[in-house]
Parts: C-alpha cells; sequence; structure tokens
C-alpha cells in the first residue's frame, strides 16, 4: 500500500511537471510566434502622437522610429538638442510624420516636469514609451562607486522618478479616452541575480512593480500597459557595440519588442533573452551560490576590463 501511494505521488509529480512545461511552451509560443501573427496593434488608432524618453540612441531611437514608421507622429524627450534635432529631421524625413522636440535633463530636478506639461497640452497623445535610464559607468560594489551619492540620486531621478512622473502627464488624458498605450522600459537585471549592479537592477524592478500595479489599476479602463525588461542590447548605454544573437542591435530588438504590445503585459521582449532569463533562474533554483558566483566572478571580469581602459586612457591624456 505504502508503495502504491509512492507511486502515485511520483507521478503526480511528473504529471505536474509536464503540464508545467507543456503551459510554459504553448504560452511562449503564442506571445513569440502566433500572438504577434495574429494581433497587430493599430497606434495611431489609440492617439495622434506618441511620446519617448530617451530617444536620441538606442531602444528609444528605434522605438520612435518604429511608431513613426506605424503612422504616429512623435514627441521626442531628451537632453540633447542637437541628437534631438537630428532624429526629429530624421523621422520626419524618412516617415512622413511630424516631430516635436522638448530637451530636458532627466537627472534635474521637479522643474523639468513643468516643462514637459507646457509643451504637450493640448497634443492629443496615444502612446508613452518610457525609456529614458542610467547605469553605472561599470558593474561595481557598492561601497566602491566612483562618485556613489551622486550617482544613486541620478539613478533615481533618471530610473523611478522620470517613470513615475511622465505617468503622471500623460495616462489621465488616456483615462479620459478610454484608450492609449504605456510602455515602461525596465530591465532583465530586476528578475536575475546582478550583483555590482545592485542599485541599478533595484531602480528597474520598482518599473517592473509600478507598471504591473498600473496593468492591474488601468488596464480594465481600456490601457494597455506593459513592461519590457531587455538583456543586454547593443547600445552607447551597455557599452556592447557589436551585436549578437544574446546583445542584438536596438533595431532588432524593438522590432521584435513592438509585436508583443497587447499580447504581453511583461516580456524580456526577445525570444533569446528569455532563453538567457529561464537558463540562469534554473541555475540559481538548482545551486543559488553557483549562480551568484558565476554572475559575480562574470561582473567582476567586466569590472577589471573597464578599470584598466579607463587607466590606459587616462595614461594617453597625462602622456
Amino acid at each position: 500500500m505504502a508503495v502504491s501511494v509512492l507511486q502515485l505521488a511520483g507521478l503526480a509529480c511528473i504529471a505536474y511537471l509536464v503540464l508545467k512545461i507543456v503551459r510554459s511552451v504553448l504560452k511562449t509560443l503564442y506571445t513569440y510566434a502566433i500572438g504577434p501573427a495574429l494581433f497587430k496593434l493599430d497606434f495611431k488608432s489609440k492617439g495622434k502622437w506618441a511620446l519617448v524618453t530617451g530617444c536620441t540612441d538606442g531602444i528609444g531611437k528605434e522605438y520612435a522610429r518604429q511608431l513613426a514608421a506605424r503612422g504616429c507622429d512623435i514627441v521626442l524627450v531628451s537632453r540633447s538638442i542637437d541628437k534631438l534635432k537630428a532624429t526629429a529631421q530624421e523621422i520626419e524625413k524618412e516617415f512622413n510624420v511630424s516631430t516635436k522636440i522638448i530637451q530636458v535633463d532627466f537627472c534635474g530636478g521637479d522643474e523639468i516636469y513643468s516643462t514637459i506639461e507646457k509643451e504637450i497640452a493640448g497634443l492629443e497623445i496615444g502612446t508613452l514609451v518610457n525609456n529614458v535610464g542610467v547605469s553605472y559607468s561599470y558593474p561595481e560594489y557598492f561601497l566602491d562607486i566612483p562618485d556613489g551619492d551622486n550617482l544613486i540620486q541620478t539613478l533615481l531621478k533618471a530610473n523611478v522618478v522620470s517613470v513615475t512622473r511622465m505617468t503622471r502627464l500623460v495616462l489621465p488624458q488616456m483615462v479620459q479616452r478610454k484608450k492609449g498605450v504605456l510602455i515602461n522600459i525596465g530591465s532583465l537585471s530586476s528578475d536575475i541575480p546582478c550583483p555590482m549592479l545592485s542599485v541599478y537592477a533595484a531602480t528597474k524592478a520598482y518599473v517592473d512593480k509600478f507598471t504591473e500595479g498600473l496593468e492591474m489599476e488601468y488596464g480594465k479602463k481600456g490601457i494597455i500597459i506593459q513592461c519590457v525588461l531587455p538583456g543586454f542590447v547593443c547600445s552607447n548605454m551597455s557599452g556592447i557595440r557589436k551585436s549578437t544573437l544574446l546583445a542584438p542591435s536596438a533595431k532588432v530588438f524593438v522590432n521584435s519588442a513592438i509585436d508583443l504590445v497587447g499580447i504581453a503585459r511583461k516580456t524580456t521582449g526577445y525570444f533569446p533573452h528569455v532563453i538567457f532569463g529561464n537558463v540562469l533562474m534554473s541555475i540559481q533554483g538548482m545551486c543559488y551560490s553557483f549562480c551568484v558566483w558565476l554572475v559575480t566572478r562574470s561582473m567582476e571580469n567586466s569590472r577589471l576590463k573597464s578599470l584598466k581602459k579607463y587607466k590606459k586612457q587616462k595614461g594617453k591624456m597625462e602622456a
């Protein structure tokens, strides 16, 4: 009798695991293949304008371009006036849409949100992409971060305050119209072990949780709300110069991620990043200490390379 009970328990566990695996496979298949093939979101129908923060490089610029390609007029918000003008001219010429530029530094004070509020008054903003963000110059231990107090304030303002305040500015008109799209760019670092980028990962965890709550509150009011958690992407912020399968170009990444709006509430946006995250979390589940050692070793190697490069450049400047 005891053996049969154990056998039944074993079979039940196996059946549970099989069902869980099948469910995961089907969900992934729908998210990255079936859903995008069947469902194409008409962004322009949500509102004439799309606003993108941190829009002159990398992921932000590609979201601006992709939304312009879908017929939206684009509000570009960033700190470099030269880059803003160049990006606006590029988008207008290539996609034949209107643009509006707003120059602000999201590391500044509350006054920047008054400026943005005045600049967007009267615009029908159907899509908001909260992309602006700041990371470390290189992986570093918390107490050894160069100019740590200032960097932490910068991270909080650019990564946490910006997404909160911009949402407060734009979401009310979406709720009033009962339609709109809100995309918050987080980071896979908030879901996986991430030593030596502790503050950055924590700010992106805020973005994830904030987006989750907003979706619960306003998803039922006709607003599509999504959190995108990219892994490594070839961009100025990541410092990766050559694209690979696991570190795609911003164009390749956004081509994938934008098709998932309205399909996935929370997503890495790019299938290889799903695999990377799942493998790392599986290693963590089997042996936490080994996973932490593995990631820390990788971060330490990256740190050493960055410090050597910095010392070499400093030596050339002093010579």
